[in-house]
């Protein structure tokens, strides 16, 4: 019984402190996004490994979605004589939850592995030791114009993740099964408000990259420096922020009021 009792105190103090490491880590992150210099080259730089890279994935992945949505929901609908209401049923899942979530969790597993695998790498070989050396510090040189890059790419690739899986539920919906094209549309437009939806998708896809990119660049700056710490840094980034975007993704939810 003790035993169970100071493992599980070890555990409570470990997640305290690795969340108290991560506070410290952000607010500095925060700070040097505020103060020059501010290196706009690495930041496009950095937009184009993180954001660009990432569109095919995305964009397939958003087409299958939107027409297995569009499958779905017509056999549901069908049963109650309510096909013509596919693109509304569509385009809310797609705006209110699978855009920005699954966005954020194509991203963490395809660019924040890589921002974690890259930092952690950085740490094993030595290289942050010695941009120290060299009085840069490492987090504005090398984890700021990253974090800042992932955060500014998840919003236009969760808005082409959404627009894309509408066109899937359209070619399913309306190609494959035979509903009204402009039934299908006017559902879009008669569901989906700026006010609501819209600005709710963005504030999640912006909170989600926050996420991903504060958590993978902490687990790279903070591997042990060596190939199995890099690999934990790595699986640990992407676990992290898969699990971190799905809570938040239910606290906004219901702050949003659904």
């Amino acid at each position: 019984m003790l035993g169970f009792i100071r493992t599980v105190g070890w555990r409570m103090v470990s997640i305290v402190y690795e969340l108290g490491g991560i506070a410290v880590f952000g607010s500095q992150m925060v700070y040097q996004t505020v103060s020059p210099p501010w290196r706009l080259r690495r930041v496009i730089d950095e937009v184009y490994n993180t954001g660009v890279l990432s569109l095919a994935i995305v964009l397939l992945s958003g087409t299958v979605v939107g027409g297995a949505l569009g499958l779905q929901g017509y056999i549901t609908l069908e049963r109650f004589g309510a096909e013509s209401s596919l693109g509304g049923l569509v385009s809310l899942s797609l705006v209110r939850e699978f855009g920005p979530v699954l966005t954020a969790l194509l991203v963490a597993g395809r660019a924040g592995s890589a921002i974690a695998a890259e930092i952690g790498a950085m740490v094993a070989t030595e290289q942050l030791d010695g941009l120290r050396m060299m009085s840069v510090d490492p987090i504005d040189y090398v984890g700021q114009p990253k974090a800042l890059a992932l955060t500014f790419s998840m919003p236009l690739l969760s808005a082409l993740f959404i627009v894309f899986g509408l066109g899937g539920g359209y070619l399913v919906g309306v190609g494959l099964l035979g509903i009204d094209g402009g039934a299908y549309i006017t559902g879009v437009e008669r569901n989906i408000t700026f006010s609501d939806e819209v600005v709710g998708s963005i504030l999640k896809s912006v909170v989600f990259g926050a996420l991903v990119a504060l958590i993978s660049t902490w687990r790279g700056f903070s591997s042990a420096p060596n190939a199995a710490g890099v690999s934990r840094a790595t699986t640990g980034a992407v676990v992290q922020a898969s699990v971190a975007t799905l809570m938040f993704d239910y606290v906004i939810t219901a702050l949003w009021g659904g």
